[in-house]
């Protein structure tokens, strides 16, 4: 028997069809009310349940959706729309074959209402399953979609134009085939749209060409000037959405090759339209409440406060002349200014449009901004001025050079304008001046320094929030730069972080703990001083006990502990043993949760692991910071018996931190780690997979710690970490840090086992040392180059073919150990009496000269 409809629900749906049409606008939106939150209805069964309707309500939904699609009731069309989709989406667009030819037929109905409601349900269609429709499962229907698509360009209403480039966008990015094989008329057809007056379809004709600028650029370079021409008046489009999608235009074209060559001549344009789109727009002011000066005392409304992740522990080694490698894999985020405008806007798009075309123009940009800047930096209107201040900030990395003659008098005018009446201006001089904390610490301190101190840390203390969370944000961009010159003033700057303490609502108080955490990572050991640790211990601890073990407020204070107890070392002892304690109690309550919800998913919820992942960063900062010191604590816990479990998790990041923690632990208090070892190498070994980066840094640099500390017995586990290590080195395209962490691996390997691991010498020579050549004189560069040095003693004929390569490592050498040198000695003058004075001679005729005169100068070769 054919299914029928409820009775009682029919009534009532065909009720509010009828007086849908009512001429009373009040029940007219009554209805649509009632009609919306019945099509919602249908959607969310639907979504939830389509596979077990029987096939007669399918069907009959199916039918009465195409029939209805083009109701006069827009809402109704809409819902529609999304009812169809919903179906599409579930897998249907191969078992409903008639949809998409029914649809494109209906778009020729001389119905409007007909014609919209199938374009509007074929966008969704697009926007949800354009790959599936570029692909063979449905014979592929672009092929008559797209020339169909195309047509509708030059259709009468603009609700329909916008609707057919919306369409065709959805397949630009997946460069589908039937999009390139129309590829010129699709362009041809968005030039002949440039001067609509409707402003969703230029928004639409904007976004194309955007993205036609990634995906082909080699179509558009023909008409590159007038595109260009067209975007410069778009970014001016009185319709905030057009201007946006066309400000997107600069930054996409920043990352093309031919940007410069393109856009040099048109900078004179440019520049001031991007300047002028980085003003607040009235409706920010009032979004942001520009002119509430201070509520500070107002507190913060949970959803405020964006989620945080924590970063996970990464080991790396320090580089010459700097203090860690810059831009590689760790994403700084540059964070704006107007947070809670988190919204991409054209205020934002414009500062990260002129961003990025300082760093491809660089000087050559500032002609066209200085003239700009000079009548803005002192404007009278403060939304003027804060502007300029933007603009200043945003072209710190890609011009400093040229700004460096203006800073002496600009840097005072920014420091001025920490103190301006208006809490937006305040909060953006504190982002601009941060962006140029590395030249004022470059300067004489009394210079720079001292004053924009003073003025920062009374703005962590301001009456604004907004403001608070600015100046916190610099000062600690400020501390990462200046390090130790902080020293002088700690105690001044650790009253005010303190104060701040007891002043700071939720969402900042996070952040605090991240300047402090900094404070503590820039000036280390200086920390270490009964005084300091009398201010800085007592809140934090407050904090930590206040806080429940399942609050995520635990992770920035953890991550701040871990910072603050590497740098106090011993000074950390008083406070050490209940945080250790808490961290254990962390891990394993995370890891009895994970055990109870693998078993019986249904009764439990997943854990959420980041708590394991902090508290196993912490217990390395202490056993970082305490050394031997942790032995006690270790002795009393079970935390051996749960890093054994930790290693294995699922979850790349909590072995990535288990990993560093087994590293610090063997450096800290072998005894304890020596009896797991047995059990824990197989894992180290299976980890060395450079698919999980961080994982396998960390792993490899724990196995060359433990190889420092096993010695001789670590023969037993060559063979199942040494394959890997010479894959990983000799692969291409592998991060920097990871390199530099297996040749050291591999070297402290070769100096406990030299017989094991020589015979492979020929095998890594030549990467290990380009990859070590740029690391500063330490300890594990030390123990790695006597393990070399003792494998070539062991294997000399595996060097030979890359000794040029040896010689420049061991020319990297500032100053090496008085036995390192000899050992090094010994190699060079063993290498030159064997081959013979000549050859040699010819030989060393390829250094470059640098390297000739520093290992004529320190070895006499």
């Amino acid at each position: 028997m054919e299914w029928q409809p409820d009775e009682q629900g029919l009534q009532q749906v065909l009720l509010l069809l009828k007086d849908s049409q009512s001429p009373d606008t009040a029940t007219q939106r009554a209805v649509q009310e009632d009609l919306g939150s019945f099509g919602l209805i249908l959607k969310n069964n639907v979504k939830a349940h389509y596979q077990n309707f029987p096939p007669a309500v399918a069907e009959f939904i199916k039918r009465e959706c195409l029939n209805n699609i083009g109701d006069p009731s827009p809402l109704i069309r809409a819902t529609i729309g999304i009812l169809i989709t919903t179906i599409a989406s579930k897998g249907e667009l191969q078992t409903w074959p008639e949809l998409l030819p029914q649809l494109c037929n209906l778009l020729n109905s001389e119905d409007y209402n007909t014609c919209e409601g199938s374009f509007g349900a074929l966008q969704k269609i697009c926007e949800d399953s354009s790959e599936l429709l570029d692909s063979d499962a449905l014979n592929r229907p672009l092929n008559i979609m797209i020339p169909k698509f195309l047509q509708f360009f030059k259709h009468c209403s603009p609700k329909i134009r916008s609707h057919a480039i919306a369409c065709v966008n959805q397949f630009i990015i997946g460069r589908a085939q039937a999009l390139m094989d129309n590829i010129d008329t699709f362009i041809e057809s968005l030039f002949a749209l440039a001067g609509d007056e409707d402003s969703e379809v230029r928004k639409n004709v904007c976004r194309a060409l955007v993205m036609l600028l990634e995906v082909r650029i080699d179509r558009l370079i023909p008409h590159m000037h007038s595109i260009i021409q067209y975007m410069l008046q778009r970014t001016q489009d009185p319709d905030e959405n057009v201007a946006l999608e066309a400000c997107e235009f600069w930054l996409t074209l920043a990352e093309q090759p031919i940007c410069k060559e393109a856009l040099s001549g048109h900078l004179v344009q440019l520049t001031p339209i991007l300047v002028n789109g980085m003003k607040y727009s009235e409706i920010d002011i009032i979004l942001l409440k520009g002119d509430v000066e201070e509520d500070d005392n107002v507190p913060d409304s949970e959803q405020d406060i964006k989620p945080r992740f924590h970063k996970s522990r990464t080991v790396t080694l320090q580089h010459e002349g700097g203090e860690g490698e810059e831009g590689e894999d760790i994403d700084e985020d540059e964070d704006d200014d107007d947070d809670t405008l988190s919204d991409w806007n054209l205020r934002k798009c414009s500062a990260a449009a002129l961003d990025v075309l300082a760093n491809v123009f660089r000087d050559e940009l500032l002609p066209h901004l200085l003239p700009l800047l000079k009548g803005l930096l002192f404007h009278p209107d403060w939304v003027i001025k804060e502007s300029g201040i933007l603009v200043l900030g945003a072209i710190a990395e890609g011009c400093m050079q040229g700004m460096v003659p203006y800073l002496p008098e600009l840097i005072p005018h920014l420091i001025q304008c920490l103190c301006d009446k208006k809490a937006l201006v305040r909060s953006i001089a504190c982002w601009t001046l941060s962006r140029y904390a590395h030249w004022v610490v470059s300067q004489p301190p009394d210079a720079h320094l001292k004053p924009l101190m003073t003025e920062l840390l009374k703005r962590i203390l301001d009456g604004n929030k907004r403001v608070q969370e600015a100046a916190c944000s610099a000062f600690a961009t400020l501390e990462e730069e200046a390090c130790t010159e902080l020293v002088p003033y700690l105690s001044f700057i650790l009253d005010t972080l303190v104060f701040a303490f007891g002043k700071y609502q939720h969402k900042n108080l996070l952040i605090l703990y991240d300047a402090i955490g900094t404070l503590a990572d820039s000036v280390g050991h200086h920390l270490n001083q009964p005084e300091y640790i009398q201010k800085l211990m007592p809140p934090l601890i407050q904090k930590w006990n206040e806080l429940k073990d399942e609050d995520k407020d635990l992770f920035p204070l953890l991550e701040c502990l871990s910072s603050v107890a590497t740098a106090l070392q011993s000074g950390f002892l008083p406070y050490c043993e209940p945080v250790y304690q808490r961290c254990v109690t962390l891990v394993q309550k995370t890891l009895a949760q994970a055990m109870m919800y693998s078993q019986q998913p249904d009764q439990y919820e997943a854990p959420d692991k980041d708590f394991m992942i902090v508290a196993l960063d912490l217990l390395s900062g202490l056993a970082e910071g305490l050394g031997g010191h942790v032995d006690q604590l270790v002795a009393r816990s079970n935390i051996m018996t749960l890093l054994f479990q930790c290693m294995q998790d699922t979850m790349p990041e909590v072995r990535q931190s288990s990993f560093a923690l087994l590293g610090d632990l063997t450096k800290a208090c072998f005894p304890h780690v020596k009896p797991c070892i047995a059990e824990f190498m197989p894992i180290l070994g299976t980890n060395l997979n450079p698919e999980f980066i961080s994982v396998c840094n960390n792993a490899t640099w724990a196995i060359g710690e433990i190889c420092m500390q096993m010695g001789v017995e670590m023969q037993p586990y060559v063979s199942l970490v040494l394959p890997h290590l010479v894959e990983i080195i000799n692969r291409p395209n592998t991060p920097k840090t990871l390199l530099e962490n297996t040749a050291i691996t591999i070297g402290r390997l070769g100096y406990v086992c030299p017989q094991e691991v020589a015979p492979m010498l020929q095998q890594f020579i030549r990467p290990w040392c380009t990859s070590l050549r740029n690391i500063r004189d330490n300890e594990e560069k030390d123990s790695a180059f006597r393990g070399i040095c003792v494998m070539i003693g062991v294997n000399p004929g595996g060097v030979v073919q890359d000794f040029i390569f040896f010689c420049d490592a061991v020319a990297s050498w500032v100053s090496p150990k008085d036995d390192l040198r000899d050992m090094f000695y010994k190699i060079l003058h063993g290498f030159k009496d064997q081959v013979g004075e000549e050859n040699w001679q010819q030989f060393s005729e390829q250094f470059p000269p640098i390297l000739k005169e520093r290992l004529s100068a320190c070895y006499g070769v």
